[in-house]
């Protein structure tokens, strides 16, 4: 019987740039976080991280690695047009989805360094419903009026999903993926990932509150 040991990826500290490098430490950290706190869902989200001082380049997760085997030597390199720059010594490749979805946000979106995706239990079953995210919470108002939705279409393969999903996100940090998922962005890793935190808490809030069998308080629309 073939006995498979732990993976061996070479460290790319000194074949990057510093501004790589923290990027990369950066978003290897949020893979751990989004672990840590019940956001992950095996191998089949992602995050990534546009490369600093190479703005047509951006870090993402090899697909086959999960969230807490992240480092900062494991990402993929990946240009906006698909081209794999730098990938370990490690048999996983480039995520279709993960490719279309985010390189869709960078061409996009020349402001932003961050994007998160999410399948959580609470994102999909708001995802699901067609009132979407409700303002019942104080967490939730920080998103009302600010979210976009993207209508479902399938798994995001197809490259025109780029042009459409573009046009749902808008100028906006915030979106809901219809009968999907969660999906943020920022300036920062930092700032992408305390959306999404948000968001799937004020998700859980409302799935709660919905779940009691009573009328929902909503907030005055002056608050």
């Amino acid at each position: 019987m073939t006995t498979i040991g732990p993976l061996k990826i070479a460290p790319v500290r000194s074949s990057v740039s510093e501004a790589e490098w923290q990027a990369r430490l950066d978003l290897a950290a949020c893979y751990r976080l989004c672990e840590l706190y019940g956001m992950s869902d095996m191998i089949y989200t992602h995050i990534t991280l546009r490369v600093p001082d190479s703005p047509n380049h951006f870090l993402i997760n090899p697909n086959g690695m999960l969230f807490g085997e992240s480092t900062a030597s494991s990402l993929l390199k990946v240009s906006l047009e698909g081209e794999i720059l730098y990938r370990p010594n490690i048999p996983y490749g480039l995520h279709p989805a993960g490719f279309t979805i985010h390189s869709a946000i960078y061409r996009a979106r020349p402001d932003t360094m961050a994007a998160m995706h999410t399948h959580t239990i609470a994102g999909m079953a708001v995802s699901a419903l067609k009132c979407g995210l409700l303002p019942l919470t104080q967490t939730a108002t920080r998103f009302y009026g600010r979210i976009a939705y993207h209508d479902f279409r399938g798994p995001e393969r197809d490259p025109s999903e780029r042009e459409a999903l573009a046009r749902s996100l808008g100028p906006l940090n915030y979106c809901i993926l219809r009968n999907h998922g969660l999906l943020t962005v920022g300036e920062s890793m930092a700032e992408a990932f305390i959306a999404m935190w948000g968001m799937e808490r004020a998700c859980q809030a409302q799935l709660q509150a919905m779940a009691c069998n009573t009328d929902l308080a909503m907030p005055p629309d002056d608050v």
